[in-house]
């Protein structure tokens, strides 16, 4: 997955900010999407965390700033946004928060 970092992509969002997770029943305080035409490691296409946007989206491009890596799930995610540098690793992880931390991972940056 770090082969996407830094690329610019075009995305789905398939949460908006502000809807519920279908059957974990937690929100999503950011918007939370996927690449079309792709596939992860769970057999789906890539999903994706936007960061600094605060209104509900329904599509979105950005560049790829982080890679999640995932230890104990087959599924990374990827991490984008307008501003490549906009965003620590610090930020990051406590943005997407609401769902890692069911998950053990680690952040890989994006550095210009």
């Amino acid at each position: 997955m770090e082969e996407y970092l830094g690329r610019f992509v075009d995305v789905i969002v398939d949460r908006p900010l502000g809807t519920k997770h279908p059957s974990h029943g937690f929100f999503y305080p950011i918007n939370y999407e996927y690449i079309p035409e792709t596939i992860s490691g769970d057999g789906e296409e890539i999903d994706v965390y936007i960061v600094g946007e605060f209104e509900p989206l329904e599509i979105y491009s950005g560049f790829v700033v982080a890679v999640i890596k995932r230890e104990n799930d087959n599924e990374d995610k990827l991490v984008i946004c307008k501003d490549k540098n906009k965003y620590n690793k610090y930020q990051i992880e406590a943005l997407v928060e609401f769902q890692e931390r069911f998950f053990v991972s680690y952040i890989t940056m994006y550095h210009d």
